[in-house]
C-alpha cells in the first residue's frame, strides 16, 4: 500500500475553484483502488511551526500500487479540470511513503 500526502496551499481568494476542483477529482479515487484516509483543512492557529507556510488543506490518500496512482493522475475525466487545480493552486508538497 503506498502513501501520498499532499500539503496544498491556495491562492488567497481562490479557496471556492479549488473546492470545485476537488469536488470533480475525489469522486474519481475509487475508480483507480484509491482511498481518501484524510482530508483536513487546520486553522492557521493549529500551525505550531513551519518554514514553508500555513496550508490550506493537506489530504492522505492510499493506492494499492504505483500503476493505480498513474492511472488516476492521467484520468480523462480529471486532466478536463486540471486549469481549476492550476488557477487555484499556489504550490503543493507531495510526500510518497508506505505503511511498514
Amino acid at each position: 500500500m503506498l502513501f501520498f500526502t499532499q500539503i496544498i496551499f491556495v491562492k488567497a481568494g481562490k479557496e471556492d475553484q479549488f473546492n470545485v476542483f476537488e469536488s470533480h477529482v475525489l469522486p474519481l479515487l475509487s475508480k483507480y483502488n484509491g482511498t481518501l484516509v484524510y482530508r483536513v483543512r487546520p486553522a492557521i492557529e493549529q500551525v505550531i511551526a513551519s518554514t514553508f507556510g500555513n496550508p490550506y488543506e493537506i489530504h492522505l490518500v492510499t493506492f494499492p500500487s504505483d500503476e493505480d496512482f498513474k492511472a488516476y493522475s492521467g484520468d480523462q475525466e480529471r486532466l478536463q479540470f486540471l486549469h481549476l487545480k492550476e488557477a487555484s493552486i499556489e504550490k503543493v508538497l507531495l510526500i510518497k511513503g508506505a505503511l511498514l
